[in-house]
């Protein structure tokens, strides 16, 4: 069932983007810590910016508690308790991680400087690698389609390759797609959602079929898919899940990703619980299992 509010961030209040994945060890959940109660941010959308990676902890996927912020040291990242600087020359976004078979990968968007407006600055998605969630070994950015690139999402598909979709802010903010052999070396195929713009794509396999989920700043576009390669909206070109009266409090669902437990899939995600009051910046983070019923993917 979709639920009331799971976490908040106790630093900047800013919890959003976020990417849960079970471990022997328990939940851990990352996300993009925005400084959204941060009391000199900067100036325009500088508040937005300048972000690390959030970390909780979990023991059921319900009740979460803060665990620190992966933070630069001289190999990638590596997670410390207790709040982030309060200055800090670089923007961390939209954490992506997968399990290889062998050790974990993460892909992470990540922004020289704290940029204060939206245009003329480069984007780049990262790769990094850890044996144990708490220490990050960075390899490098992948090269795609543009300097404007964020928001991986990356699963093995079908055919045995590995996909990895992401949104191109410099081809009209669609879904792009490159694929990959062995995840070293990744080749563009081309724009694997078009038409309207959105952000966040998130792929997964369920009932027989793959899914995407991606969000439309007005609730979650839905697509389907048998081989994960071509994809078919569901619904007419209006329909979203997670949209306003859908979701707890005011709004709609934001950005989120699925995560697996069992036969049960659910998918986090992020929300503006305090909108009506005026404030745009404090989120939320909910989630709602995935089912589906007579061919369409639901959120209960």
């Amino acid at each position: 069932m979709t639920s009331a509010e799971l976490y908040r961030d106790p630093v900047y209040d800013g919890a959003t983007d976020p990417l849960v994945v079970i471990a022997a060890d328990g939940w851990w959940m990352f996300y993009t810590q925005r400084r959204a109660t941060h009391p000199d941010p900067g100036p325009g959308v500088a508040w937005v910016h300048g972000s690390r990676i959030g970390v909780a902890r979990s023991d059921d996927g319900l009740a979460w508690e803060y665990a620190g912020t992966l933070e630069p040291d001289g190999a990638g990242l590596a997670l410390r308790a207790g709040p982030p600087p309060a200055d800090v020359d670089r923007t961390h976004w939209a954490p992506e991680i997968v399990h290889d078979g062998a050790q974990w990968r993460m892909y992470l968007t990540e922004i020289d400087g704290i940029p204060d407006r939206w245009p003329g600055f480069a984007r780049e998605i990262v790769e990094y690698r850890s044996a144990d969630l708490r220490t990050w070994e960075r390899i490098g950015p992948a090269r795609l389609s543009s300097d404007r690139v964020i928001d991986a999402c990356v699963a093995r598909t079908p055919d045995g390759r590995w996909r990895l979709w992401y949104k191109d802010e410099a081809a009209d903010s669609v879904t792009m797609v490159a694929v990959s052999d062995d995840l070293a070396d990744w080749r563009v195929e081309g724009v694997a959602i078009g038409g309207r713009a959105h952000e966040g794509p998130c792929a997964f396999e369920l009932g027989g079929a793959w899914w995407m989920i991606v969000d439309e700043w007005r609730g979650m576009a839905v697509y389907r898919s048998g081989d994960a390669v071509s994809w078919v909206r569901q619904g007419d070109p209006d329909a979203v899940v997670l949209g306003r009266g859908s979701v707890p409090g005011p709004g709609f669902g934001h950005h989120g990703a699925a995560v697996r437990d069992g036969d049960d899939i659910w998918f986090y995600y992020f929300g503006h619980p305090e909108r009506d009051a005026g404030d745009d910046r404090r989120c939320a983070v909910y989630r709602a299992r995935l089912t589906v019923e007579d061919g369409a993917l639901t959120t209960r």
